[in-house]
Formats: C-alpha cells, sequence, structure tokens
C-alpha cells in the first residue's frame, strides 16, 4: 500500500479523501494556495504545502508546482480528486514520469474520455446507442447545417472538449445556427483549447442516469448501481439519489450492461461513471467520467461500499476481493449540493459565513470543508459542502431530507439551501415528474 499521498486538491473533496488514506493507514499531504492556508484540509493532512497565489492556474492547475510539493514531501501517489488536473493526461503522464501513482485512469484512458468524439467512437465500437448526430466533428458551418438538417430541429451543438455542462447550446433552426456557431467555437477554443465542435439531436425531456463503475486494469468491472441527477440547472447536477427510480427492468438492465461493456473494452482500472439520457424505454450514451464523483456518497449510502478507499486500492494494483452478486444495493440516499450562490439568480456569493449548523441525526451524513467564520474564496467553485440522507425507502429518504434541511443553518454568504427546501417538499419531486430541463422552468415560474 502507499505510504504517502498528496492529494491534489481542495475543499470537501480533499478532506474526503484525507479521510479515506487516514482510515487505510497512509500519510497525507495537502496544497493549498495562500488564501487557503486556514481551510480545513490542510490542518487535517499530516503535511502541508503552498503551491501560489489564489489564482487556482498558479496554484491548484499548476503542475510544476504540484509535481514539486509531491517531491520535496517524498509522497509515493497523487489524488487528484475531481475537477482541477483529475482528467488532465498530460499530469497523469508526468506522475508517472516522477515515479509516483497517479490515483486514477491511465492517460490514454483520460485521453479517449477527455474528448466527447473519442468518447463517442469508443462507445460505437462497444455497441453503446448513441444519440443521433454526426459521427465526428462538424469542421465548418456548412456542414453543420447539412447535419443539423438530417438529424431534424432542434439539436444541441457540442464542444468536443467540453465538460461541466459547458460548451453547449440548443439550436432551433438554420438561422439559429448561423449566429451561434462561429462563437461557440471561439468559447470552446478560449475554455477547453479546442475548436472542435460536434452535433446531436436535442432530446426534449430526458432523464440523467449514470452508472457508477469501478476496473482493476485487468479487465475485471463491477458496477455498484444508478444514480439519478436529473435535477439541474445549467447542465450542472444540484440533486442525486440513488438507486435511480421509475426505471422499467429493461432499461435498469441495459444501463448496467452498456456501462460494464465499454469500460471492460478498453481495460479500465479506477472508479468512475458512465452516463446516459433515457427518455420513454430508450437510453443512449452520454460520456464516460474517469473519476471519482461529487455525488459518490449516495452510491456509498445504497452499497455499503467506500469508493474512495477503493479507488487508492485499484491504483495500488489491488484485484476485487468480491464478485458482482456481492454488491447488495439496499434503501434510498439523496444528496443535495450546498453551493454559496444565490438560491434563484446562481450567483456567487463568496465572503465570511457568521452563523453554521448542519444537521445530524440518524441516516445523516456532511460532507463539508467550511465552519463558522471560514471564507468562502470567490477563486473557486461554488460547492462548500454535500449534505447527504439514507433511509429504508425513497419516501422516508425525502421525509429524512426536509427535517436535515429544516435544521440547516449558514449565515454571512447566500446559499443554496432555500432552493433545495421548496425543491424537496415540491409534489414534482416526490412523483418523479421531472428531466433535466425541468428545473429551470421551474425556478423561472416560481421566482423569474
Amino acid at each position: 500500500m502507499f505510504k504517502k499521498v498528496l492529494v491534489a486538491n481542495r475543499g470537501e473533496i480533499a478532506l474526503r479523501v484525507i479521510r479515506a488514506c487516514r482510515e487505510l493507514g497512509i500519510k497525507t499531504v495537502a496544497i493549498y494556495s495562500e488564501c487557503d492556508a486556514s481551510a480545513l484540509h490542510v490542518r487535517f493532512a499530516d503535511e502541508a504545502v503552498c503551491v501560489g497565489p489564489p489564482s487556482a492556474l498558479k496554484s491548484y492547475l499548476n503542475i510544476p508546482n504540484v509535481l514539486s510539493a509531491a517531491d520535496i514531501t517524498g509522497a509515493d501517489a497523487i489524488h487528484p480528486g475531481y475537477g482541477f488536473l483529475a482528467e488532465n493526461q498530460q499530469f497523469a503522464r508526468l506522475t508517472a514520469d516522477h515515479g509516483m501513482t497517479f490515483i486514477g485512469p491511465s492517460p490514454d484512458t483520460l485521453a479517449t474520455f477527455g474528448d466527447k468524439l473519442t468518447a463517442k467512437a469508443a462507445a460505437r465500437a462497444a455497441g453503446l446507442p448513441l444519440i443521433p448526430g454526426s459521427t465526428g466533428e462538424v469542421p465548418d458551418l456548412e456542414t453543420a447545417i447539412r447535419v443539423a438538417n438530417e438529424v431534424g430541429y432542434p439539436i444541441m451543438l457540442k464542444a468536443a472538449a467540453g465538460g461541466g455542462g459547458k460548451g453547449m447550446r440548443v439550436i432551433e433552426n438554420d438561422a439559429g445556427l448561423e449566429a451561434v456557431f462561429a462563437i461557440t467555437a471561439a468559447e470552446s477554443q478560449a475554455a477547453f483549447a479546442s475548436s472542435a465542435l460536434f452535433i446531436e439531436r436535442f432530446l426534449k425531456q430526458p432523464r440523467h442516469i449514470e452508472v457508477q463503475v469501478a476496473g482493476d486494469g485487468r479487465g475485471g468491472v463491477r458496477h455498484f448501481g444508478e444514480r439519478d441527477c436529473s435535477l439541474q440547472r445549467r447542465n450542472q447536477k444540484l440533486v442525486e439519489e440513488a438507486p435511480a427510480v421509475g426505471l422499467s427492468d429493461k432499461v435498469r438492465a441495459g444501463l448496467r450492461k452498456a456501462a460494464l461493456g465499454i469500460v471492460s473494452s478498453i481495460s479500465y482500472r479506477t472508479v468512475g461513471t458512465v452516463e446516459f439520457l433515457v427518455e420513454g424505454e430508450e437510453f443512449f450514451f452520454l460520456e464516460v467520467n474517469p473519476r471519482i464523483q461529487v455525488e459518490h456518497p449516495v452510491t456509498e449510502a445504497v452499497t455499503g461500499v467506500d469508493l474512495v478507499q477503493l479507488q487508492i486500492r485499484l491504483a495500488n494494483g489491488e484485484e476485487f476481493d468480491f464478485v458482482q452478486e456481492d454488491i447488495e444495493i439496499k434503501g434510498h440516499a439523496i444528496e443535495v449540493r450546498i453551493n454559496a450562490e444565490n438560491s434563484w439568480t446562481f450567483a456567487p456569493s463568496p465572503g465570511r459565513i457568521t452563523g453554521f449548523h448542519l444537521p445530524g441525526g440518524p441516516g445523516v451524513r456532511i460532507d463539508c470543508a467550511v465552519h463558522d467564520q471560514a471564507v468562502v474564496q470567490p477563486y473557486y467553485d461554488s460547492l462548500i459542502g454535500k449534505l447527504i440522507v439514507y433511509a429504508n425507502t425513497r419516501e422516508e429518504a425525502i421525509a429524512r431530507m426536509r427535517r436535515a434541511l429544516a435544521e440547516s443553518v449558514v449565515e454571512g454568504v447566500e446559499t443554496s439551501l432555500p432552493l433545495h427546501r421548496e425543491l424537496i417538499s415540491a409534489p414534482f419531486f416526490a412523483n418523479l415528474s421531472f428531466h433535466t430541463r425541468f428545473l429551470e422552468k421551474w425556478i423561472s415560474e416560481r421566482h423569474g
């Protein structure tokens, strides 16, 4: 097993990795920017190294500084968490070149799934159903218009290297495509260093369902059931639950088989998710996220498997010590993301927290990296914590989440708590009458 792991991240995911390492008897090294010197992940790691000023580009994304921190502290592995460098194939290669283990997939796997076009090609080769659209990049406006008319409007114009809900537009007709094609390509180049675009048919009311998987790099693969991540704003998830309910047995079995099929086809090694859009009895491959996910706690709750520890063990070269039939899904779990932002406009709300209390009691888990008097920095993602509840049934989990949200207090900054209190109590949530584009319309009608 590794002796010392450098955690190349911050916030709640850095704390989550530190906790997993401590239970495995592994020493940890935190990295931090100058403004994060008093952050909880710095306090709870065994060692800590400053890697630069507040700007993420000069600190958490500064590969030479991160690798230097690992070198000088004698780390033998690096865990990237999610975001930042977690899917950077250059960072994964350089980590190996420096004699350390990257706790994640191989650089080749990152290259395959880091680009949506190569990911779609891998899915096509593995026999997964794809959303109708272009078979590759649409290099110019003329090609884009031809493909869009073949597919039929409305369509989604997407950045091949995009992620996190960025780099995509819904387009209704030729005029709309003409108006935004060049702009979208330029935005993609600026954000992802690639101007490549592709087209997919726009699904009107899909659910976003992802299958949690893991692979040992030797062809051994396992799934841990599905999560529903359909409640989103700006294509970014706000609420997740496991297992996904309201799926037919045929669709559920198909999703699991497809997810295992694509990861087994490439000797996948690490945890990750295979993501799909589901509409009626049809499902279509969306992408693979080859890393730990923000929403992994709901799967941990219903399976009893520590996914971060599993990720570390797989990176250490271990094989699975359980078979697929050993993984039993029990009960129901719901997670809400607590963001430091206005609930209705989603404007970021950095600042000092002046009052703080998060709930407890049976079936409640908090993954959080802030506290009373902590400063929410303006330089990073607005996520400050996650509230997860577990119960025997979905109905009981909803009631538990309502209670937990009523106990939650964060003052001094605006948060997404008011949104979650309304959302979890809404009839549409209880009766599953929502899809990936439902939430923004619902917010606009109530608070627009």
